[in-house]
């Protein structure tokens, strides 16, 4: 604390510090009962797995036993080319989904932003707000009609020299569907941004010579990128965890990691193995988040020192 901060009183610092005592009370008061649930409900759980993927599964046994020696085979397992095969597919299709869910829900956050018209701003929102709640396995059956092999899939296959019934089919339909999720979730992630930005800019770019296409390059897109990588950390994360997606329009020929624990859970009861790969997509999604902040804080960083 500063000498200007500190009252030459005598009463009124002593004052000023039963308050502070007593806001730092209320305020522990206020947050315990949030911090009580966290710890019952995340991190007691969350160690709970840590711990069960470190002990030895017992064959022919339902879960894990509290007295299993502990083992690192659970994490050894991980490294088999078929894990590996799983994680990078899982990598692959969440990051061609998200950035192409990216590309495609810009000009959406932009007509939303841009528009004059009340009428059609609300409209576009409605109809996003609205897939958002829509039950996943409708929409996820939806696209299996649609594309799949008693829609457009046979024709698409042969358009892409492929059979409707491939792996390579089954990760193109799997993409489709993490598109489809990531859209609506996006648009509105970045249509704030946008809004935020005063479109005089671009007007005194295109003053100054420059067209309407680079004008939006240059002041634009640079301008909303925290809303843009936002929304990419968002959608690429539930992206690399879901779930119903690859179950169904992956027809068994596509994993996720969030499949292979269902399987190693409910199927086999195997719950050291199916702790430890949900430790191994916990980890992998945290990396990669933090890791493309830490890119970018950096990046911000030397761009603002240049």
């Amino acid at each position: 604390m500063s000498t200007a901060e500190i009252p030459s009183d005598p009463v009124l610092a002593s004052g000023m510090k039963r308050r502070r005592k007593f806001l730092s009370y209320n305020l522990i008061v206020l947050l315990l009962p949030g911090i009580v649930l966290l710890v019952l409900l995340l991190l007691l759980p969350l160690a709970n797995i840590v711990v069960e993927s470190f002990r030895q599964y017992v064959p022919g046994k339902v879960g894990g036993s509290f007295d299993a020696p502990f083992t690192l085979a659970n994490y050894v397992a991980l490294f088999h080319p078929v894990y590996i095969n799983y994680l990078t597919t899982m990598l692959w299709c969440a990051s061609i989904a998200t950035l192409t869910a990216l590309v495609m829900s810009y000009p959406i956050a932009y007509l939303i932003a841009r528009t004059k018209s009340h009428t059609i701003r609300i409209a576009v929102i409605g109809l996003l707000v609205g897939l958002l709640f829509l039950s996943a396995l409708v929409r996820v059956y939806s696209l299996e009609l649609s594309f799949g092999s008693v829609g457009l899939g046979r024709t698409i296959a042969t358009l892409m020299g492929i059979s409707s019934n491939s792996s390579s089919y089954a990760i193109f339909l799997v993409i489709i569907g993490l598109i489809h999720h990531s859209i609506p979730l996006a648009a509105l992630l970045m249509t704030s941004t946008i809004q935020n930005i005063n479109p005089r800019l671009v007007e005194a770019s295109q003053a100054l010579g420059a067209p309407l296409w680079r004008a939006h390059l240059s002041v634009t897109l640079p301008l909303s990128m925290p809303g843009v990588l936002s929304a990419f950390l968002v959608c690429y994360t539930i992206n690399l965890s879901a779930f119903v997606v690859p179950m169904i329009l992956g027809k068994g020929k596509i994993q996720f990691l969030s499949n292979l624990v269902y399987d190693r859970y409910a199927e086999l009861a195997n719950f050291p193995s199916g702790s430890a790969i949900a430790m191994q997509l916990l980890v992998v999604t945290l990396v990669i988040t933090y890791g493309i902040g830490w890119v970018l804080r950096r990046w911000t960083r030397e761009g603002a020192g240049a």
